[in-house]
């Protein structure tokens, strides 16, 4: 039997990169060679962020190659309408001479394309070189549900044709699945109405080429979303997508993570540890973040903060209000970037604010820890009210008139949240059914394993529909 080769591409976000590379790690435990695809400025980032030294027990496993993303090495890629434009335009050709180049060379030819859902437009190139494909669709599957039904929202007026919403409405997808805003849609909250369109045409495209796959590989359990599953008849839950093994994994974080933490986790007591970490893209006004530093210091609680050094050095080194760090001293660490999942696994941890990226969610979930919302924009917010209303397995954080969340309101929602025994049980109830579904014989693992198992069999008319 062939070894199966996958080219897998992840759009070029912090969360997609580790969700992708996460996977990959699967797919090699299992047998499967992996060529991981990195932009070149993504692995740029992902090679300045690794410790001295470093070596995977995965090279040879998954092989590492990079592509041009279309922008000069002066583009802003903080600026999404170009970074998506560029990704749409000039991603899909780069790939196809990749492809052609590996398999005109390598005895090891490329079988098989795994690529993010986000990129969508890259489907078109795996049929074209007649291989094999499948999606990975790395936000919760009630935002691929939304997706999805793109043409039903605009056929019941809720969005137009570019979009744009007609009016903030509720929304239900079916019968029997929670009803949501549809200011919440994955392409709406943005400030910015060229990025909306843009991004709204990318998901778009995206949404159509999904539904000629067969298999959407989802980072998720059927207990946690089994109504949303039952939407979309080619969503493949997976999921929680967490590391298999104590093997040194193949790099996927774009800022050096900082281990340290973990051992400033070792000397606090159990559960009793505020996290903060609002993610790789969350953008705080100064007034905002002294409004952060002060609601956890009320806490009297101790606390590890991840904040960002290239936020950090926009402030010019006075981001914290004054005397912040002096009266926090050792009961605090701030830290540019965690490990976030050996954090979140760490019994001292005793609640999570966080941005609610998927990610962060199904991490949290995965390890039982009660959640205080602070989303930022696209999934995010249908994510809260995932964790809010439908799991309630966290709380919402609410803003002042001028969009401001008050130190007060930080501090009592985190003392609510930590204290809540209702939230804790069931989370407890996810954490298990998280577990059972990816051990052996449970229901991710029979669906991951089945996967595998016809792509090794060559078996690929029955991935395509």
């Amino acid at each position: 039997m062939a070894v199966p080769h996958a080219l897998v591409v992840p759009f070029c976000g912090q969360g997609h990169v580790a969700a992708l590379m996460e996977l990959s790690h699967h797919l090699a435990d299992h047998g499967v060679l992996v060529t991981f695809v990195y932009t070149e400025y993504t692995h740029r980032q992902v090679k300045a962020a690794l410790p001295e030294n470093f070596s995977s027990d995965y090279a040879g496993r998954i092989r590492l190659v990079t592509i041009p993303d279309g922008l000069s090495t002066d583009d802003d890629r903080k600026d999404a309408c170009k970074l998506l434009s560029s990704s749409m335009n000039a991603i899909p050709s780069f790939m196809e001479e990749l492809v052609l180049k590996i398999n005109e060379k390598d005895e090891e030819k490329i079988t098989f394309v795994i690529a993010d859902g986000a990129m969508g437009f890259l489907f078109d190139v795996a049929e074209k070189l007649n291989l094999p494909r499948a999606a990975v669709w790395t936000a919760s599957t009630w935002t691929l549900a939304t997706l999805l039904n793109i043409p039903m929202l605009i056929e019941d007026g809720v969005i137009d044709e570019n979009g744009f919403q007609t009016g903030d409405k509720m929304v239900q997808l079916s019968e029997g699945v929670p009803a949501f805003r549809s200011a919440h849609l994955l392409w709406l909250p943005f400030e910015d109405t060229k990025i909306t369109e843009i991004f709204f045409k990318c998901v778009e495209k995206s949404s159509e080429s999904m539904k000629g796959i067969s298999h959407v590989l989802c980072n998720t359990f059927e207990e946690l979303e089994s109504p949303f599953l039952d939407l979309i008849n080619n969503a493949i839950p997976i999921g929680p997508l967490l590391p298999a093994n104590k093997a040194k994994h193949q790099p996927s974080s774009i800022w050096a993570e900082d281990w340290s933490c973990i051992d400033w986790l070792n000397q606090q007591p159990t559960c009793s540890v505020i996290y903060v970490s609002l993610g790789s893209t969350t953008v705080l006004s100064q007034h905002q973040l002294g409004e952060l530093a002060i609601g956890v210091e009320l806490t009297g609680r101790p606390f590890l903060w991840v904040s960002r050094p290239d936020i950090m050095g926009s402030f010019g080194g006075a981001a914290y209000p004054e005397g912040f760090m002096e009266r926090v001293g050792r009961r605090a660490l701030i830290v540019g970037w965690a490990p976030q999942k050996e954090v979140l696994s760490h019994p001292s941890v005793a609640c999570f604010l966080t941005h609610c990226g998927w990610n962060s969610t199904m991490e949290a979930v995965s390890n039982g820890v009660p959640m205080l919302c602070w989303p930022y924009f696209g999934d995010q917010f249908l994510n809260q009210t995932a964790i809010v209303e439908v799991w309630k397995v966290g709380l919402e954080l609410e803003k002042e008139d001028d969009g401001t969340v008050g130190k007060e309101e930080i501090r009592e929602k985190l003392e609510l949240v930590i204290n809540d025994e209702g939230i804790r049980e069931r989370l407890t109830h996810l954490e298990e059914k998280g577990k059972k579904a990816t051990m052996k014989g449970g229901a991710s693992a029979r669906n991951f394993e089945g996967f595998v198992d016809m792509m090794k069999k060559g078996k690929m008319s029955s991935l395509e529909h």
